[in-house]
């Protein structure tokens, strides 16, 4: 079916979905994308390198140690303005994994258009728990000595 009206309906194509019911299914991704938008606003606009503003690690208050996470409000920072060097020296694994974010959300949004099932991503268990090994590493190399360079 190509492109046309029939009484009462919306616009079609292809899979035979409405127009409507295209856009109401991409909703769910259009609405986490508003919400990280808006998140890396106020990252852009409220520096988190000053103190005050964002609360400290639980970890990293209760430790000294530095969590995988530890650096990515300010890594997210230096991302929203451009500086891709400060990021990294913030927290490398999460730049890392910021264009796999994108991509794992771009392919929700595109099945969500198309009207196909969003099987979760990772779709295997092996590849969540290689990133959890990978996030455990790396929490543990940036508290050693040969791993400082990984400390934001």
């Amino acid at each position: 079916m190509g492109w046309g009206t029939e009484a009462g309906t919306a616009v079609t194509r292809g899979s035979g979905r409405r127009l409507g019911d295209r856009v109401r299914s991409v909703r769910a991704p259009l609405a986490a994308a508003a919400l990280l938008a808006g998140a890396v606003a106020c990252l852009a606009v409220v520096d988190p390198n000053r103190p005050g503003h964002y609360p400290i690690c639980p970890l990293y208050a209760l430790t000294g140690l530095y969590c995988p996470a530890c650096g990515a409000l300010r890594a997210v920072h230096d991302l929203a303005h451009g500086d891709l060097s400060g990021a990294l020296g913030m927290n490398p694994l999460f730049v890392v994994c910021v264009p796999v974010v994108i991509a794992g959300w771009a392919i929700w949004a595109l099945r969500s258009w198309q009207g196909r099932p969003v099987r979760p991503i990772p779709g295997h268990a092996a590849v969540t728990w290689g990133f959890l090994a990978v996030a455990i590493v790396f929490g543990v190399v940036r508290n050693t000595p040969f791993g400082l360079f990984l400390a934001p």
